[in-house]
């Protein structure tokens, strides 16, 4: 079976890109990176890529000259590339309606907290002043308003009660590069599909808790 063609978008240090690196690098992992663009040039997910004989790129965003510009030279890009996917991974800009309607369905990201709970920065400060007894972290499908989108993975991660947001951080992006993988896997085999703005997988009936985070009884 083919497998399928992501493309990685970053803008600095690139952990889960590593993460999805090391998956992809397994003969049986059914999808493939094909690109790593950044926004930054100096990003060291593009050393990730190198070293992992990735094609990669910066664009930059000055040079383009505006918002419109720079994400057409992305689109193309992610076309050139002939990506089927694209993974947001830690890319720190907020990307119109329209791109995101181009890709819609094609387009995921990853996200620091247990959605919709604490969308935007800052969110393990956010959930310790808030009193959080958990938080997390969300891969799902990116539409126009930031942070929203179907949810495709989530896994929850505790917070104790001498949590810093650093040392909250470091557990949630473990949990993080777990899932990233899983839910390209998920997206490659087929087994995604999106209905009514909620993500449905195949073998998992609606309701069940995820993988990452059984229930007794589930």
């Amino acid at each position: 079976m083919a497998r399928l063609k992501c493309a990685v978008v970053i803008s600095g240090r690139g952990s889960n890109l590593q993460a999805l690196i090391d998956a992809c690098a397994t003969p049986s992992f059914p999808a493939e990176i094909v690109n790593v663009i950044s926004d930054k040039a100096d990003a060291a997910g593009l050393k990730r890529a190198q070293a992992a004989k990735i094609p990669h790129r910066f664009i930059d965003p000055k040079e383009q000259g505006g918002r419109a510009r720079f994400e057409s030279a992305l689109d193309e890009a992610l076309i050139e590339s002939g990506a089927e996917l694209v993974c947001l991974a830690g890319f720190m800009r907020v990307l119109s309606a329209g791109f995101v309607e181009k890709w819609r369905d094609k387009l995921i990201n990853i996200h620091p907290s247990l959605l919709p709970a604490f969308p935007g920065l800052h969110t393990h400060q956010r959930a310790i002043e808030a009193g959080a007894r958990l938080t997390g972290c969300t891969v799902h499908f990116v539409r126009s308003d930031v942070d929203s989108g179907p949810i495709i993975l989530q896994a929850a991660v505790p917070v104790v009660p001498d949590d810093t947001p650093e040392t909250l951080a470091d557990r949630v992006l473990t949990t993080e590069h777990r899932i990233y993988p899983e839910a390209v896997r998920l997206i490659a085999l087929g087994r995604i599909t999106v209905v009514d703005e909620v993500v449905r997988i195949d073998g998992v009936k609606p309701g069940k808790t995820s993988p990452f985070n059984p229930v007794p009884g589930d």
